[in-house]
């Protein structure tokens, strides 16, 4: 069985690594785009089953030495070592070649915004935020902040697989600490709700013109005298759907424009997603949910500098790190547990 799926991977992927090269292929932007997709999925599980190879001809020729009477200590280690080896690529290989989530490569876009809990959500809001940027420098990737307000920031990472790590922060994240306005140091519960979308490209989504309504008006918020006089702010508003969307940081209104675009190509994305597999939890509203206490994938005790994830029952006494951006460990063991789910519900299905 091992042997077919190291057959169906290094077809496959032969067949990729010319397409990709192919001008025809290049041509058609759609087409390049799903090629390189799978092209980047594959190419550590054929990296996996070159290594499989090796390991599996080095065995076969230990064995062969081994039954022309070659059987010293030193063939019989080399095959030891090449059996442990296969058996380790095997399970490697397995992991590797479950279905994960189509948009794994993709960058996303971070929306935070306050929940329960008054000014101290808002507060809290921007403490995530931080957490968040810090943790995706940290890996490598690109931030751009999109819209930041008090209580609300919406930002963009890029970078390969930008999704396959944040989509585990999307959620209600729960504080329990002494806010600043508290006079009387009594402890309070806050939370804030992150959703993190999928960057849609053009080619993922169209969006026809006539199905938008641009809305231009004067900010509101700091930014400039440029920002506060003239009418830069963009509000876009697509009918079918009711979704609605501001932007207003920049002093231009075509980067407004483009801002308020990219986000609302992202949310019609997930939509369909959403529609079209109504178990996917890339829905917003499931993501984010109501923000009251009770609904919270994380919680942050500042008394006990502990952060706890509750869908991995992970606990960390290092909260400082955490709100750093040291969120590695917690990436790795959701990581492992989508896997491992992920792998027990294809052994489940056949």
């Amino acid at each position: 069985m091992i042997e077919a799926l190291v057959e169906r991977i290094e077809t496959r992927f032969a067949e990729l690594s010319q397409e990709i090269t192919d001008p025809e292929v290049i041509s058609d932007r759609e087409r390049y785009a799903q090629v390189g997709r799978e092209y980047r999925r594959l190419e550590d599980a054929a990296a996996l089953a070159a290594r499989w190879r090796r390991a599996s001809d080095d065995a076969a020729g230990a064995r062969e030495l081994i039954a022309e009477g070659g059987d010293d200590e030193e063939v019989r280690e080399l095959l030891a070592q090449s059996e442990a080896q296969i058996a380790e690529l095997e399970e490697e290989l397995r992991l590797a070649m479950v279905e994960g989530d189509p948009n794994d490569a993709k960058n996303v876009i971070v929306e935070i915004q306050g929940g329960t809990g008054g000014e101290e959500a808002g507060i809290w809001a921007g403490d995530l935020q931080r957490m968040l940027m810090r943790y995706a420098e940290a890996r490598g990737f690109q931030v751009e902040s999109l819209e930041a307000s008090e209580g609300k920031y919406t930002f963009a990472i890029k970078g390969d697989g930008a999704y396959s790590v944040f989509k585990f922060e999307g959620g209600t994240h729960r504080v329990q600490r002494v806010p600043v306005t508290e006079s009387q140091g009594r402890i309070h519960t806050s939370t804030a709700t992150v959703a993190v979308l999928p960057e849609a490209e053009e080619v993922d989504v169209e969006v026809d013109p006539n199905d938008l309504q641009v809305d231009v008006f004067r900010s509101s918020g700091p930014g400039g005298q440029s920002v506060n006089t003239t009418d830069s702010a963009v509000r876009i508003t697509h009918r079918p759907s009711g979704l609605v969307v501001s932007m207003q940081d920049e002093k231009s209104q075509l980067q407004n424009r483009e801002k308020a675009m990219r986000v609302l190509r992202a949310r019609l994305y997930e939509q369909a997603i959403a529609e079209q597999n109504a178990e996917i939890a890339a829905d917003r509203r499931a993501q984010v949910g109501t923000g009251e206490r009770s609904e919270k994938i994380r919680t942050y005790n500042y008394p006990d500098r502990r952060v706890t994830d509750h869908r991995v029952k992970l606990t960390v006494h290092d909260l400082d790190a955490v709100l750093g951006g040291d969120l590695g460990q917690f990436t790795a063991a959701l990581q492992a547990d989508e896997k491992s789910r992920l792998l027990a519900a294809q052994a489940e299905g056949g």
